[in-house]
């Protein structure tokens, strides 16, 4: 009976005194020595993220600053909209950083709702959208509104095709702003003077870029916070052009107030009437995850990234810093640079941690199935790929992809029977990631098949040998090229000026010996010492290179005695200068020709920045002058400022071949061996075919004669 008492009425009380001790006496120190430890929860974090990979660098701030707080992460899982608010719903992923409103209230239906919160704000009404145009075509025609292109000169100005129609660089199709675009040219009668551009965002806005540095007008839709408008200012090189009043689709008149904006830069009114409603980013997260993770809730809550900052980083994507580790690194570099702020919302995140440190936290389901690989019903193939000439180029005026990688690739779905659709990325990180979570079925471009990557993708049979391969400038240049570079360089040797010492040094000893010998009696001398010495230089010059006295003769007995000794001596001397100058010419002329890596030690070689060639210069000892472009190291060959550039051999291959060998050319094989291939979801059969169709290409002889289209003969 006492058994029982204590059983089902003290022990309760006493485990339930006890924790409460353990809580407000060791949870405390704890939770500031380590609280990492202490608020974890009992399995990973789900984190989601959006598919446009400007979006990336918000998610991976909050993945940092969760492990910070001492949670297990999973790697964010890429969703499309529609499919991350049926997973966040159903509890599949606990949250994304991607949450644009009002734009998504679309999904925010009853159902959704019950189970999703949307919490804090990282970007407040700064999340614009709307049409820009070049600032000098704005000033010179008096461009206020997209209704000035109703206006014949303006349209004039922009149509770039001649078809009489203004060109916008607009939406992707099945964009949400797609729909808003097509709402605008009906309605404020633009149909038939603007012409919607549609195709790959990416690459169609770096061709405006390069139009706008070539001095032609411009005209495009964009978003903040973007790279284009890192690139493009707005109230510098760009400005926003309004509408002449709010107006958007059937469905959406509630939110048509949100599209007038106060205080925007380069905006060319005041409000700006932008055409499309500003919006928060803010962050989306199923209600029983935060319920059960106080801590993770209030550090959503604090969180705000200034879209500066991401414009910034998306700026870093275009120039080439594109890969998961690239994205990783700016957000921990920005998480430093704002150690301040950030370590406050980690407080407040601690803070609000209550008595469920004590307690094991509820366990919640496991991630089910991969949802994208379980949509996946269709026959038609999804085919990712990212610009990266030769292999993959973009042609803006017939706005599809061409390149060595695509044109193999339609040869292989030809030969297996394979309907597919092709779209662009932005990013190698992002190409890999859509084959990885089952959003494409493949991707080409010149994707290299490594180890790290075999063990999260499939790969193809390898379709291309690449490496690394060095690039000179060609040799027959004549006098004023190579011929007058190697003498400059032979003259200014190191050799060679300490042989030219050593002949001076002889010379003026013999010099002083004569002149100590006759200064007294012989005229020639002079008792002045400056003026004497200078004649008996002159005389120990002549008599050392002509073997005769010349102007100037010695009297004495000590004298001639002398000049005897230096005839013959100066034989010796001057046979001993030519030899060194013939020498170092000759080392010169050997050393100044370039075959392999290991003639790269001393010379002036430049590459592409975090480049695979840049890592193996520096493990060689030879220290890079490095390049952001292909196009500026390939004009300092040219120019001289280097000797040689060492880069992928293909993309050096192709630029050799457009140029027929005029000025640069190849020398020495390939190193660094890499082969390329198709990348793959998990997905044996299609694997089967697209090697069997290749193999099948290449017996054929079909591939070999697009290798030779694409970077001439081997």
């Amino acid at each position: 009976m006492i058994k029982q008492f204590y059983r089902h009425h003290m022990a309760p009380f006493f485990y339930s005194l006890m924790a409460v001790v353990f809580f407000f006496v060791f949870v405390p120190s704890y939770a500031v020595a380590d609280s990492e430890s202490s608020i974890g929860g009992n399995r990973p974090i789900r984190m989601g993220r959006a598919t446009w990979d400007t979006g990336w660098f918000q998610a991976e701030i909050y993945r940092q600053l969760l492990v910070e707080l001492g949670y297990d992460v999973e790697r964010p899982q890429t969703f499309d909209n529609a499919e991350f608010f049926d997973a966040v719903t159903d509890g599949e992923v606990d949250f994304w950083a991607n949450g644009w409103f009002p734009l998504f209230d679309v999904f925010m239906t009853d159902e959704v709702v019950a189970q999703v919160e949307i919490v804090g704000t990282q970007v407040q009404g700064g999340a614009l959208q709307g049409y820009l145009i070049d600032k000098k075509s704005a000033d010179e025609l008096n461009i206020t509104t997209i209704a000035d292109f109703n206006r014949p000169e303006v349209v004039a100005h922009f149509d770039s095709d001649r078809n009489g129609q203004a060109d916008l660089i607009g939406c992707d199709p099945g964009w949400v702003c797609e729909s808003i675009i097509e709402h605008h040219l009906d309605t404020y009668q633009l149909r038939d003077s603007i012409e919607h551009i549609q195709g790959d965002y990416s690459p169609l806005m770096v061709n405006t870029v390069e139009r706008y540095d070539a001095g032609e007008p411009i005209l495009f839709f964009t978003w903040t916070p973007n790279w284009t408008i890192g690139r493009l200012v707005p109230g510098q090189d760009v400005v926003w052009i309004g509408v002449p009043y709010p107006s958007l689709p059937s469905g959406q008149e509630s939110i048509e107030a949100m599209t007038l904006v106060d205080q925007v830069t380069g905006c060319t009114q005041t409000p700006c009437s932008m055409g499309f409603p500003a919006n928060d980013i803010r962050t989306v997260a199923n209600r029983d995850f935060l319920q059960k993770n106080p801590a993770i809730g209030s550090l959503l809550n604090s969180v705000v990234i200034p879209f500066d900052s991401i414009s910034v980083q998306n700026a870093k994507l275009l120039a080439g810093e594109d890969s998961q580790a690239d994205i990783e690194r700016h957000a921990a570099e920005w998480i430093a640079d704002n150690r301040t702020i950030v370590d406050q919302w980690l407080a407040l995140a601690i803070e609000a941690h209550d008595e469920s440190l004590v307690s094991s936290v509820a366990s919640i389901e496991e991630r089910s199935e991969d949802l994208s690989k379980a949509a996946q019903t269709t026959e038609e193939l999804r085919i990712a790929t990212k610009a990266l000439a030769p292999f993959v180029i973009y042609d803006v005026d017939r706005r599809e992809y061409t390149g060595f990688s695509i044109e193999l690739w339609k040869l292989i779905a030809q030969e297996a029977d394979l309907e597919y659709e092709l779209y662009g990325v932005n990013s190698l990180a992002k190409l890999l990631d859509e084959v990885e979570r089952g959003a494409a079925d493949a991707a080409t471009a010149g994707i290299g098949i490594t180890a790290q990557r075999e063990d999260k993708l499939d790969f193809s049979h390898p379709y291309f040998e690449s490496g690394l391969q060095i690039m000179v400038a060609t040799e027959n240049r004549g006098l004023w090229g190579d011929g007058l570079l190697t003498f400059v360089r032979a003259i200014f040797s190191p050799q060679l000026l300490n042989v030219l010492g050593v002949l001076l040094l002889c010379l003026l000893v013999a010099a002083h010996i004569m002149w100590f010998s006759e200064r007294h009696i012989n005229e020639d001398f002079s008792e002045n010492y400056w003026h004497g010495i200078w004649e008996a230089f002159w005389w120990s010059a002549v008599t050392a290179t002509t073997v005769g006295y010349g102007d100037k003769t010695p009297k004495t007995i000590l004298g001639r005695f002398i000049g005897v000794i230096w005839m013959f001596s100066g034989l010796f001397v001057l046979a001993s200068f030519t030899a060194s100058i013939a020498t170092t010419f000759a080392i010169n002329e050997v050393n100044s020709h370039i075959d392999s890596p290991a003639d790269l030690i001393g010379k002036r070689v430049g590459t592409i920045e975090r480049s695979t060639a840049e890592d193996f210069l520096n493990q060689q000892g030879v220290r890079p002058i490095l390049y952001l472009r292909e196009d500026d190291a390939y004009a300092a060959l040219r120019n001289n400022e280097l000797d040689a550039i060492v880069y992928d051999a293909p993309v050096l291959q192709h630029y050799v071949a457009l140029d027929q060998g005029e000025t640069v050319e190849l020398a020495g094989v390939v190193f660094r061996e890499q082969q390329y291939g198709v990348a793959l979801s998990d997905d044996p059969y299609l694997r089967e075919q697209i090697n069997l169709a290749l193999l099948r290409l290449v017996e054929s002889g079909e591939y070999a004669t697009l290798y030779r289209e694409w970077f001439g003969d081997e």
